[in-house]
Parts: C-alpha cells; sequence; structure tokens
C-alpha cells in the first residue's frame, strides 16, 4: 500500500483519539461495602440508652450481609443505630446507592464530615423506604438533613471531601422489633 494511502487511512484516528483524551471521565460507581472483609465486622451498635431510651440494637456481618437487628421502643428516646469510621473522599459522587432489604419499614443513612456545633456532632442523614425483597436504594447527598441531636440546624453542606464515618439508623417511630440487612453500600454518579 503505498506511504500517502496509508497516511490518509491514519489521520481520522489520530483525530478522535485526541478528542477522547479531553473528554471528561465519569468514575465508576465506588464500593464502601461489601461485607466480605474483617475489617468491616467494626460497626458499632449506638442505642438511645445514652440519653435514656430503652430501644436495643444489635449488628451482626454474615456471608457478605450485614444484619441490624433490635427492637425500637419510643417512650424516652426511640432510635439505634450502628455506624463504623471509614475516612474516604467522595467529592466525585452524587449520592449512596445501598442494596437493602428491611421489610417495610424505613431507615436512615448517616454521612458525618466531622462538622461539629459546640461539643456536638452536627447529624446528616436521609431516610429510605425498605420492602421485604432486595432492592436497590438511592440517597443522593443533596437530600441530607443537617441535625443536632435530632433539631435541625443551619450549616454547610456535608464536605464530600472529608467524609469520616458512616451511619444506620432506624427512628421511624413504631415500636417494635426491626430487621435491615444489607448487602452493598457504594457511591454513585448521577450519571451511572
Amino acid at each position: 500500500m503505498p506511504f500517502f494511502l496509508l497516511s490518509f487511512l491514519l489521520l481520522p484516528l489520530a483525530g478522535s483519539q485526541s478528542s477522547t483524551t479531553t473528554a471528561q471521565l465519569v468514575p465508576d460507581p465506588m464500593v464502601l461495602f461489601d461485607f466480605e472483609t474483617t475489617d468491616e465486622a467494626v460497626w458499632r451498635v449506638v442505642n438511645d440508652g445514652v440519653m435514656g431510651g430503652l430501644s436495643q440494637g444489635f449488628v451482626d456481618i454474615e456471608d457478605g450481609t450485614l444484619r441490624f437487628t433490635g427492637e425500637l421502643v419510643t417512650r424516652g428516646g426511640g432510635f439505634t443505630s450502628v455506624r463504623i469510621d471509614r475516612r474516604v473522599d467522595l467529592s466525585d459522587y452524587d449520592g449512596l446507592e445501598l442494596r437493602v432489604r428491611g421489610g417495610g419499614r424505613t431507615f436512615e443513612v448517616e454521612v458525618d464530615d466531622g462538622t461539629r456545633r459546640g461539643w456536638r456532632s452536627v447529624s446528616r442523614r436521609a431516610s429510605f423506604e425498605t420492602d421485604a425483597e432486595w432492592a436497590m436504594v438511592r440517597v443522593p447527598f443533596d437530600t441530607l438533613k443537617t441535625t443536632v441531636f435530632g433539631e435541625p440546624v443551619s450549616a454547610p453542606p456535608v464536605d464530600l471531601t472529608n467524609v469520616q464515618s458512616f451511619g444506620l439508623y432506624i427512628l421511624d417511630g413504631i415500636d417494635g422489633p426491626f430487621e435491615l440487612e444489607v448487602d452493598t453500600i457504594q457511591a454513585y454518579r448521577a450519571d451511572d
């Protein structure tokens, strides 16, 4: 094949290659927890007993699934939670996606960037619904509500470059037993 013909055939490839290198790449979802490793077994329970309540929560990780179970008692408190420390930069992402099963109860997910109001931690949480069947739920970061001890407060948006911990809560106002199973938690982009 003559050289000038070969160069002509390569020109479109060179042009298309340069346009690809300038395109903005969308990051893949970031798996935060798949409950397959021992470092993910350090979720700790915080019950409403810290404020005189009687709710009880328990956490167990087995066969790649986190199980958060217990009994919610609304008198004197009305919440229980599980939490884990995990430092991560989520600034390239739009929210969290969880694969969950929870029998119809409403739960909340928390993203903590360490912001404090005086000596109290500022909580940033959003609720998600569950069903008796496994389902994927998305919680956009812009839906996180900012509170201190359950009371709304004015604070800057969550600093996604400095996420320090995550939590799962039940405080849906319904007395009785509950169970939440979580298979994965990952960060997603709206374009995913």
